[in-house]
């Protein structure tokens, strides 16, 4: 780090769960964004901040106005352009020092590739097909997947090591059976909902790099932001999922 590195992160470096070390740990990592919607902009936008050094951020989808209520990485002018092209600009001007990566295409073909490539996986995507291709490439890669998830006032958060020994992966909190996708076009969303799960994703991710704390592995922490109120539930692994086992 030089002497901008210092003092760009200077308010993470005082702390001694941190240091010099543990910033320069950030620094070299690499971390696969599933989407910059709703979960994926405050997401980037902290990780970017905090000095993740290689963001991956993947997203087919164009920016359209109804998106710019929760999707705050993107602006009105961004309309009509692809979402990953518009938040990468953000990101860079928030730290031009990172690298960023886009990825208007993943798929079945590609997404073992990406996800071998990063140090953790965020998934904000807002369908089960693709959380689940997701969690089944994470277990394949040994990679720790952070999920989340939003719709009107209530928000869902965990993290997944399915890999390791009596820890669950996401397929054994949802089968693939009898799961209905709600997303917010059908159900609606509040704005402040959808940042506060995405900061709480990208909270998790750097915790997970650096080795801090809880990390969410094996429990669902739930989010009523009508009332404010968290819930935490404990997760088993499914001994007959097909995925971890």
């Amino acid at each position: 780090m030089n002497d901008q590195d210092l003092l760009r992160y200077s308010r993470q470096i005082m702390l001694p769960q941190i240091g010099i070390e543990g910033q320069q740990v950030l620094l070299d990592s690499t971390m696969l964004l599933i989407g910059v919607g709703g979960l994926g902009s405050p997401s980037a936008m902290y990780l970017a901040s905090a000095g993740v050094g290689h963001l991956i951020i993947a997203d087919f989808d164009k920016v359209e106005l109804s998106n710019l209520q929760r999707q705050i990485v993107h602006h009105t002018k961004d309309i009509g352009q692809f979402k990953v092209d518009s938040a990468k600009r953000k990101i860079l001007a928030i730290n031009p020092n990172i690298k960023v990566t886009t990825i208007k295409a993943l798929n079945q073909d590609n997404l073992g590739d990406w996800v071998a490539k990063a140090d953790v996986v965020l998934d904000g995507s807002d369908n089960f097909d693709t959380r689940f291709k997701v969690n089944q490439s994470c277990v394949g890669e040994k990679t720790p997947l952070v999920s989340a998830a939003v719709i009107r006032f209530e928000g869902q958060l965990s993290v997944f090591k399915g890999y390791e020994l009596n820890q669950p992966c996401y397929q054994c909190l949802y089968s693939k059976e009898g799961n209905n996708d709600e997303n917010c076009v059908e159900n609606g969303i509040l704005a402040p909902v959808a940042g506060i799960m995405g900061s709480l994703q990208a909270l998790q991710a750097i915790k997970i790099v650096l080795n801090l704390g809880s990390q969410l592995t094996g429990r669902l922490m739930m989010i009523d932001a009508m009332d404010l109120t968290f819930r935490d539930i404990k997760i088993s692994k499914d001994e007959s999922c097909t995925i971890c086992n």
